[in-house]
């Protein structure tokens, strides 16, 4: 427990960002700091390799996909610790050659993620990161990109999540969080 203490005195907030009445956690200083980067990663692939992979069907995970676009700072790191692909999920127009595509809505806008259609095969143990689950909108877009190209979604991973929201209720499949912010 103490690392997520660790963790949690390094997030920062930003009241009234990026519109008046939003509390903006800021991971960035997690980055900054290698320490805490380190100790930030070190958790989640000892959470995956000693829980989620234990418990799943195939009992490794296949991919790993990153929700633009700060799970593509987590999502390669993770992915190349467990032996894994990564697999960019993007904002529409941003990524070449044929995509699959899934609307959302977010706290404050909504918009279209999309993956290559290449991407996944079917059967694909896949891992969802992202840094924080709010609404749930965005990683239950990935998710459903997950599905359309037959993969199984094990488990939705965040740094943060706002619990008050419970955006975890709206997933295909079960969700961890490193910090779990109340307010």
């Amino acid at each position: 427990m103490a690392d997520v203490e660790y963790l949690q005195s390094i997030i920062r907030h930003h009241p009234d960002f990026p519109k008046k009445g939003i509390s903006f956690l800021d991971i960035f200083p997690i980055l900054r700091d290698p320490i805490a980067f380190e100790t930030l990663i070190t958790h989640f692939v000892h959470h995956i390799t000693s829980q989620t992979i234990p418990k799943s069907l195939r009992k490794k995970v296949d991919i790993v996909v990153g929700l633009d676009a700060r799970g593509f700072l987590l999502g390669p790191i993770i992915a190349l610790r467990l032996g894994a692909s990564f697999v960019p999920v993007r904002k529409r127009g941003k990524l070449p050659g044929e995509c699959v595509s899934a609307n959302y809505e977010k706290e404050y806008g909504a918009d279209t993620f999309e993956m290559q259609s290449d991407a996944i095969l079917p059967g694909q143990s896949v891992i969802i990161v992202d840094d924080l689950i709010a609404t749930g909108g965005s990683a239950k877009a990935a998710g459903e990109l997950v599905k359309q190209l037959g993969g199984v979604t094990v488990e939705y991973l965040f740094i943060i999540e706002i619990m008050f929201l419970k955006g975890y209720q709206y997933l295909d499949a079960p969700a961890y969080s490193v910090i779990q912010h109340l307010e």
